[in-house]
């Protein structure tokens, strides 16, 4: 993509800015890509490091490498070994996800920081931006440059969630989580309603906040009505709050539901398992669909698929417990129990198409390029770094890792 540079304020020249996150072709990819983008096309030089993969020898979907080391450094190697631990110890053995998944956390946090801090010159960047929490410790460095940690949702809380930690375990790793986002020097949420979570549950000021909410490219083709509607689950099929028992459930409810993502689901669901798609996808559909486990972080936030589903007109069934709806014009909550009902309310073609109306136009005022631009005046205020003008792009790619410089 080729930069062109806009009107701002300061001294509108380009700035230097490093992006930190973990591309794993779902969510997590989404945001970090179109900040990318966004940045680019303000004329600015971006440098994006995938660190998903860090301490393994390759990150390619399928490739051996993915399996071993990629480093014999010891900060590699012992990252490597707390990955081993930590499928080992914390995925299937009940006693030691809820005992132990404290300690693989912390420790993986804490070498991340270690290897990153090493391998990435922090102070030949205006700004240094990290979408995910493990490796954000990088960010509490001695640098020069600008830091903002764009955080996905309070992670403390979302590993109690999950089943992960002990109540002591929880109460220290909250403690010592309010204190990290106190101590950025920006700090965002993925949505905002996040940022009033961690206010209210956390205690935290909320001084440094510059808020990003996540976002979306509204599609020039929009989704036409057809009876009978079909429902699109587009997304990852991975991670507990997924509530995939739901997503069955419903799909016995309701036989035009297609389930697009990876990895593939477990037979015994019954789901009308179509494989990986692309968003495209959701222009043969009449709704989106989100399921997932119920508890306060997901009562008071929102997922990413939501902004995919709006994006194209599509009215998203939604779980009536989730808060704050307002905020995505275009919801339809629905029940368990009446959920066929919800969508047999829409199967009229005029009332449909008032609530596509209502969810494209709620994707119009959630572009990125309306989003993203607190970013934007950002870098405009900054002073721009004294340091080279074009230093090796090697250098920003972690070795051993995924590391993917433009």
């Amino acid at each position: 993509m080729t930069g062109t540079t806009s009107p701002g304020r300061g001294d509108g020249r380009p700035r230097r800015v490093l992006i930190l996150a973990q591309l794993d072709g779902y969510a997590n990819s989404v945001k970090p890509l179109a900040i990318e983008r966004f940045l680019r096309e303000h004329g600015h030089d971006v440098h994006l490091v995938d660190t998903q993969s860090l301490a393994r020898a390759s990150a390619g979907r399928g490739s051996l490498g993915r399996m071993l080391p990629g480093s014999a450094r010891p900060g590699k190697l012992a990252l490597y070994a707390n990955d081993v631990a930590s499928r080992m110890l914390t995925r299937r053995w009940g006693f030691g996800r809820r005992h132990l998944s404290y300690h693989v956390l912390m420790t993986d946090h804490r070498l991340r920081r270690r290897i990153l801090s090493s391998e990435l010159a922090l102070d030949d960047f205006d700004l240094v931006i990290c979408e995910t929490p493990y490796d954000a410790g990088v960010l509490t460095g001695p640098t020069s440059a600008a830091t903002l940690y764009d955080c996905p949702n309070p992670w403390a809380d979302e590993v109690l969630d999950e089943g992960r930690l002990t109540p002591r375990q929880h109460r220290k790793f909250r403690d010592w989580e309010k204190d990290f986002f106190e101590k950025m020097e920006y700090l965002s949420f993925s949505w905002e309603t996040y940022g009033r979570y961690a206010q209210a549950k956390y205690g935290i000021s909320g001084d440094n906040f510059l808020q990003l909410n996540w976002g979306c490219r509204p599609s020039a083709e929009r989704v036409r009505f057809t009876r009978p509607p079909r429902v699109a689950y587009l997304g990852s099929l991975s991670g507990q709050f997924i509530n995939l028992p739901l997503l069955s459930r419903l799909s016995r409810l309701y036989p035009y539901i297609d389930v697009y993502g990876g990895p593939p689901p477990d037979p015994s669901l019954g789901l009308n398992y179509r494989g990986y798609a692309s968003a495209e996808v959701l222009r043969d559909y009449q709704f989106g669909l989100i399921t997932c486990t119920r508890d306060a972080i997901r009562e008071e936030g929102f997922s990413a698929k939501h902004l995919h589903y709006l994006a194209y007109g599509l009215p998203v069934l939604v779980p009536a417990w989730r808060r704050h709806l307002d905020l995505l014009r275009g919801s339809v909550p629905y029940t368990e129990e009446d959920f066929a009902a919800r969508i047999g309310d829409l199967s009229d073609e005029a009332r449909w198409q008032s609530v596509s109306d209502e969810a494209y136009e709620q994707a119009r005022r959630l572009d990125w390029n309306r989003t993203l631009e607190p970013l934007r005046q950002l870098l405009a205020e900054l002073r721009p770094h004294p340091g080279p003008e074009s230093p090796s792009h090697q250098r920003y790619a972690p070795s051993g890792g995924a590391g993917r410089v433009p």
